[in-house]
């Protein structure tokens, strides 16, 4: 098995972390800090044509594949968690309409996404649909050649600041789970408007919020797919959303323990730093292992998805393990810190929201 990354890789990862901690760390704590929308990072990932990375040139994107978009996520992740997310989420929209959409809505729709002059938003969960995506409520009916979608999303990344959003509802009920199909609605069509961003704890400034359906008029050619396919591609697409999600996992994780390490070394008390503690060390240790075991966890499940092979297992198997690594990581840290780490002064308690939050 080959654990190596390519050159190609090696000098993305290179390049996209000396821009985070150039560009996109020092905005960190007050996006953080105000929840507002990071879009000076986002236009700063489009000039650098980091929007679409695993989307093909022929639609403006990079053409690089999975792993390389794990590398990105996880290098701005460690710099900006909402500005990972932010992206993260983008791009699942972003390879729904690569994977599934017709010529005419990937040159119209996908390529504005990939070279990052729109926003995209993906838009299942609801208020009593969140992981059962079979019981959602929202509905679209046919009426000569447009869909009446009526309904509400809730805890929607990128929502009211997106221009693009995948939408899934209900086109037969009686269908159940088989009669839930995927819309492209774009900002400002009437009869769609949004409202309540979430305060949240942690992720702050990803602009989490309600969509809200009122007689929304969705032309027909705006069908991702054909009726009923919808199950199936948000379960295509959140498969790889779980590789992003690791990710992020790894990415919180590593900003974590790098704090800690930074602060261990500096930390002294009976005359000598708190590095040089055995059990500061053991936690340092157990940190170091977890992130890397999350991180070929991620890779593994990327790499798959770059191979066209099967990995909704392996993707599922990298998200839970990572975004719990996280949190453990997180709190080892918090401890590590002690008193500072709960300062928000101090980025760590940051890191524990955000890790939180996976």
């Amino acid at each position: 098995m080959n654990f190596e990354l390519s050159e190609e890789q090696r000098l993305m990862q290179k390049t996209v972390r000396e821009l985070a901690e150039r560009s996109i760390a020092p905005r960190a704590a007050e996006i953080d800090r105000s929840g507002e929308f990071p879009w000076e990072n986002i236009k700063e990932l489009a000039r650098h044509n980091l929007l679409g990375i695993p989307i093909p040139t022929e639609f403006g994107g990079v053409d690089a594949g999975f792993v390389s978009h794990s590398l990105v996520v996880e290098e701005l992740t460690r710099a900006c968690a909402n500005t990972g997310f932010i992206c993260a989420v983008h791009m699942m929209t972003a390879v729904a309409l690569q994977l599934f959409g017709t010529e005419q809505q990937k040159h119209r729709y996908l390529t504005a996404l990939a070279k990052g002059e729109k926003l995209g938003a993906f838009a299942v969960t609801e208020p009593g649909a969140g992981s059962d995506i079979s019981s959602l409520q929202a509905r679209a009916v046919l009426e000569g050649d447009k869909y009446i979608l009526d309904g509400t999303k809730c805890f929607t990344t990128n929502a009211g600041q997106a221009e693009t959003y995948l939408v899934f509802a209900s086109t037969d009920k009686s269908k159940g789970a088989s009669g839930i199909s995927a819309f492209i609605v774009e900002k400002g069509t009437a009869g769609f408007s949004f409202g309540t961003v979430e305060d949240n704890v942690g992720l702050r400034a990803s602009s989490n919020g309600e969509l809200i359906f009122q007689a929304c008029r969705v032309p027909r050619e705006n069908l991702l797919g054909s009726p009923g396919d919808g199950m199936r591609m948000a379960l295509a697409s959140l498969d790889r959303g779980r590789i992003a999600a690791a990710s992020m996992g790894v990415g919180v994780a590593s900003a974590a323990l790098a704090t800690a390490k930074t602060y261990a070394r500096q930390r002294v008390q009976f005359g000598q730093p708190i590095a040089s503690l055995q059990a500061i060390q053991f936690k340092i240790a157990d940190m170091a292992t977890e992130i890397d075991a999350a991180r070929l966890l991620t890779y593994r499940a990327a790499d798959l998805a770059d191979k066209g092979g099967r990995f909704t297992r392996e993707a599922a198997m990298a998200k839970l393990y990572a975004s719990e690594a996280a949190m453990r990581t997180a709190l080892e840290a918090v401890q590590i810190l002690g008193g500072y780490g709960l300062s928000r002064e101090h980025p760590m308690e940051r890191h524990m929201r955000d890790a939180k939050a996976l």
